[in-house]
């Protein structure tokens, strides 16, 4: 019986492959977070626009305090992400603000 040749063990290796061990891919997450805080600031400049309606500032306000809420349940749903949470506040504070606006803009 002949024994494996060298060769055809590192062929055997390489064709088979050496499992990488990957931590964590981001990708979807971190695109959707980031496709939504650029929205975000869209809306909080249209909220802020001086030549906005006060209708405008109000649906803007509404959009970017939705937008703030899917965001923070993304971030919720990834506890292990530590880098998650300010963003959070920061969508919270952006909603608080533009809501603010909208409710002077009302009140008169």
């Amino acid at each position: 019986m002949r024994a494996f040749s060298p060769l055809l063990l590192v062929v055997t290796w390489v064709l088979t492959g050496c499992p990488n061990r990957v931590e964590r891919v981001a990708g979807t997450s971190d695109a959707r977070i980031d496709a939504a805080e650029a929205r975000m600031e869209e809306l909080r400049f249209q909220a802020n626009a001086e030549e906005a309606s006060c209708a405008s500032r109000c649906d803007a306000s509404s959009e970017l305090c939705g937008l703030a809420d899917s965001l923070c349940s993304w971030v919720e749903s990834t506890p292990d992400r530590t880098d998650l949470p300010p963003r959070c506040v920061q969508a919270r504070e952006q909603c608080a603000q533009a809501h603010g606006r909208c409710t002077r803009c009302r009140q008169g």
